[in-house]
């Protein structure tokens, strides 16, 4: 019986990109084979039409530490919004305590008055407007730059 060995093609190439031979050296090592099958495999990914992400990928990395990044935004604003609330609820409970506070009614339009100051809130941040009513990209008469 006797064996077919694929065609094999000997290719010299040069590199002078160091990041491109430290990345093959570091595949090399990974994958423990040689630094040309490395560079083979690297080729072949590069040719594919949807080439596997890399470990080493710094798009890839950087896509990670951004969702991480949003999770944690995402966290510490809904923080933000609760304390914001309870603030408000502070506010208009007129502090110091008193026992008409207590009172349904009271609560009732305390709340009220929260929803309408969210709504309020929600609404100039659709419309891109902020509270002074101008909009966030234009300049005011007491910005110190202008």
């Amino acid at each position: 019986m006797t064996r077919t060995n694929p065609q094999t093609s000997r290719v010299q190439v040069y590199l002078n990109d160091p990041k491109i031979v430290s990345g093959l050296n570091r595949e090399a090592r990974a994958g423990r084979m040689p630094l040309s099958q490395a560079a083979g495999r690297a080729i072949a990914r590069g040719l594919q039409k949807s080439p596997q992400a890399d470990p080493e990928d710094r798009l890839l990395q950087l896509e990670r530490s951004l969702r991480d990044h949003m999770r944690s935004t995402a966290r510490d604003m809904q923080i933000v919004q609760e304390l914001l609330i309870e603030v408000a609820r502070a506010f208009f409970l007129r502090l110091p305590d008193a026992v008409v506070d207590q009172d349904p009614t009271v609560q009732a339009a305390v709340d009220r008055r929260i929803e309408r100051l969210l709504d309020a809130t929600a609404a100039r941040i659709v419309a891109g407007r902020t509270a002074t009513g101008t909009a966030a990209g234009e300049p005011r008469s007491f910005d110190p730059s202008a």
